[in-house]
């Protein structure tokens, strides 16, 4: 029996799905303990890997070359259920690390590998029924930990949710939290975008009820408002890196928008005014910016009057 089958006999004997009992998955498994075909089960490794790296992994050492497309086959149904069921772990160097990082990695748990190393030995089955009389414990550790690094949010109603992590979701955290009651008083949450999970929250019974676009998320805005004492809606860019509202962005949201009933007031969120220098040549006239460092301030880009509609 080869190095694939093995690894997919662990992972069948782990109680894996047929879904992920397959070359794909074994594959994986010895991506991430670095196992060659003529090495040992008992010499294991445990290095940080990106999909990119499981790739190389599979057509270098496995001559098992797998198209660029098939990235999201080895995230999504593979690593996935692997980080569920606590085999591995994603980024362990850094929980807080954004879903959208080139650095996102996964790693073999410890307590897995200290499994494997019994493969093929006398020891291995009495260590897999260890193992899997705590495998639900672990997977909920491992989880707990994630969930540490989570962001959470705390709408204008009171309740309360998770973003994934990074920068971008603490902006996003920071409009709903100080800039909407200071510029927005009394405004209901209508969207709210994620970087891990699009559409956070969506009122799609609101949303309709202002003529608001419902199957566009790839083109919303990061987080849309509403004021029904002003009826305006406000459409909120979160900015860390690329995205500000400029003229390419105010026609495209004008057009998503069109038939909105409700005044549109756009709106760009920098972190602070250092990230906010870099975009000002680019920043379309008739929006407003808003830094989360200066929190009571917001800046005008408009001729004719203070923030609203035009």
């Amino acid at each position: 029996m080869g190095k694939i089958d093995e690894a997919i006999e662990i992972i069948a004997a782990l109680g894996y799905p047929r879904t992920q009992q397959n070359e794909r998955s074994g594959l994986t498994l010895l991506a991430l303990v670095q196992l060659k075909e003529e090495g040992s089960w008992q010499t294991l490794s445990e290095p940080l890997l990106g999909v990119r790296a499981i790739l190389d992994y599979c057509r270098n050492d496995y001559n098992k070359p797998y198209a660029e497309n098939s990235r999201e086959s080895f995230r999504k149904e593979t690593l996935h259920q692997f980080v569920s069921g606590g085999l591995a772990l994603q980024n362990p160097d850094k929980p807080s690390r954004p879903p959208n990082s080139p650095q996102w990695n996964y790693q073999i748990a410890p307590d897995a590998k200290q499994l494997l190393l019994t493969y093929k030995t006398p020891a291995w089955d009495e260590a897999l029924a260890a193992y899997l009389s705590q495998i639900g414990s672990l997977a909920e550790k491992y989880k707990a930990h994630r969930d540490l690094a989570m962001i959470p949010c705390r709408l204008p109603d009171g309740s309360l949710f998770e973003m994934s992590p990074g920068g971008h979701s603490e902006l996003i955290r920071d409009i709903i939290q100080e800039f909407a009651p200071r510029f927005a008083p009394g405004a209901q949450v209508l969207y709210l975008g994620d970087t891990g999970n699009k559409g956070v929250v969506m009122d799609l019974a609101a949303l309709e009820l202002l003529g608001a676009p419902l199957h566009e998320r790839g083109k919303m805005p990061d987080a849309i408002l509403y004021a029904k004492d002003k009826d305006w809606l406000y459409l909120v860019e979160s900015v860390t890196s690329v995205g500000p509202v400029d003229g390419k962005r105010h026609a495209e949201l004008s057009y998503l928008f069109r038939n909105v009933s409700a005044g549109l007031v756009f709106v760009t969120a920098f972190p602070n005014r250092q990230i906010m220098a870099r975009f000002l040549p680019v920043i379309a006239w008739e929006t407003e910016v808003w830094c989360a460092d200066n929190p009571t301030h917001l800046i005008h880009f408009n001729g004719d009057r203070f923030m609203g509609p035009h």
